[in-house]
């Protein structure tokens, strides 16, 4: 389709090798410095298309260390399972390890246990050392799955500074302790049991925790943010398995209200000049209201909650590939394989990207009023996940999307690569030997959570 602009009419490729800027190799020392465009808001996401590229992982890695080094930034939040990036919290920060805890265990394991996140965690414990807590930057993780995680570091915490209320709250999760490790049966008895005396519950749970919180916060606290925010996941994930057997949009809203509640409150602890970079897919960073989640399907995103929030104080960053090789999975809890990427749809987004004939670029969408206008109109958009199945790629993988409504800027690489990540039960090949992706901690550096 061709667009009418001051040099006659031109295609949507035309328009993006125009305006965009090309990028230099990611392992360049300038990679990150063309984001600095973003650096003054409060929150910067940055996407992927897919779980399983090591060109979007090491992209957002250095993103992420400039942001933090030369911009000031305290939170790295990420789509992961809140109890699992608190042991990385503790490792960048350098305290002690929790015993016998060995985080991001659970499918999909490469997501997180993986060489990029590694050397990120080393740089950012390298960073933190010798700087005061406040001055920190942390690693935190948005997500809601790992319920039983959360009860266990939720009872831990009341076990160590009030054996009473952790004798009450067991009584209360005891209620959903046999659905901890397979929370989809929970959804299906719930419907036909008394279970749903458990929201009550928890719920309690979780606001007896918020007003420790409350009182204990004019003399710091200590673990309370941990505390506190694992009980609310718990009362949040007991609402999502309930939901989640039903089907429908409710449990993608109550998940993306979550993450972006779990945000809000990660900022409101670090003050208000706190600055955040968020890790999470296209899917939940870009706006839902410039796509067909929202049009067909009344789901809302985090980056849509966000920007509802915090206005300009946000930007949200998407990230795309023509071609290629992905780490995913044929189905949920399946093994990991590489996999082909297939070319990109001729009628999609990517497809115009590639045509632009740049191999590597950063396009901002409000470049020009011709190239966000080109890109308001309908076209595809490809979604891989933890799940690829290229043989029903467009019916599984791609959706209607308004790009220049969905995102505030745009990283294009046109061929990726695999993230490469150790198979479960095999060593961990490029991994640290020490914790928190090893059993045999380092001593402690001081610092405060």
């Amino acid at each position: 389709m061709a667009y009418a602009s001051s040099s006659g009419f031109q295609s949507a490729a035309q328009l993006i090798a125009q305006h965009a800027q090309a990028l230099p190799e990611v392992d360049a020392e300038d990679f990150a410095k063309p984001f600095d465009q973003w650096s003054g808001g409060r929150v910067l996401m940055l996407g992927e298309a897919s779980h399983g590229t090591a060109e979007f992982y090491r992209a957002r890695a250095a993103i992420t260390r400039r942001m933090i080094e030369v911009h000031g930034a305290t939170i790295v939040a990420v789509e992961a399972d809140w109890p699992d990036a608190a042991v990385a919290n503790r490792y960048v920060r350098g305290l002690s390890a929790p015993e016998g805890v060995e985080p991001f265990q659970r499918f999909p394991r490469w997501m997180w246990r993986n060489s990029v996140i590694a050397e990120l965690l080393d740089w950012m414990r390298e960073w933190n050392k010798g700087r005061p807590p406040e001055a920190q930057a942390g690693f935190y993780g948005l997500d809601m799955y790992n319920m039983h995680g959360s009860m266990r570091a939720v009872l831990a915490y009341l076990d160590e500074v009030d054996p009473d209320a952790a004798r009450v709250a067991r009584k209360r999760y005891g209620c959903l302790q046999p659905w901890a490790d397979r929370p989809a049966a929970y959804g299906r008895a719930v419907l036909s049991s008394g279970y749903q005396d458990c929201e009550e519950a928890v719920v309690n749970q979780c606001r007896d925790l918020l007003e420790r919180q409350q009182a204990a916060s004019a003399a710091g606290g200590g673990d309370l943010l941990d505390a506190a925010q694992n009980a609310r996941l718990v009362a949040a994930a007991e609402q999502y398995y309930r939901i989640m057997y039903r089907g429908g949009a409710e449990a993608w809203n109550l998940r993306d209200a979550h993450m972006c509640a779990t945000l809000q409150h990660l900022l409101e602890a670090a003050g208000p000049k706190a600055k955040a970079v968020v890790w999470a897919h296209n899917s939940h960073i870009g706006d839902a209201r410039a796509s067909e989640m929202s049009w067909a399907r009344g789901e809302h995103t985090l980056g849509q909650l966000a920007r509802q929030k915090w206005g300009g104080e946000v930007a949200l960053i998407g990230f795309g590939t023509h071609a290629g090789t992905v780490t995913a999975a044929h189905d949920w809890d399946a093994q990991q394989e590489v996999m082909t990427v297939r070319p990109s749809n001729p009628s999609s987004f990517e497809r115009e990207c590639h045509d632009s004939g740049c191999c590597r670029f950063l396009l901002d969408m409000a470049a020009a009023p011709n190239l966000a206008a080109a890109l308001s109109s309908r076209r595809l958009q490809r979604f891989i996940g933890v799940i690829y199945r290229p043989h029903t790629e467009v019916d599984s993988h791609y959706m209607q999307t308004k790009p220049s409504g969905q995102y505030d800027g745009w990283v294009w690489f046109d061929q990726t690569t695999a993230l490469t990540a150790p198979t479960p039960g095999q060593p961990d090949a490029g991994m640290p030997a020490a914790w928190p992706f090893g059993m045999t901690p380092p001593p402690s550096t001081g610092g405060s959570s």
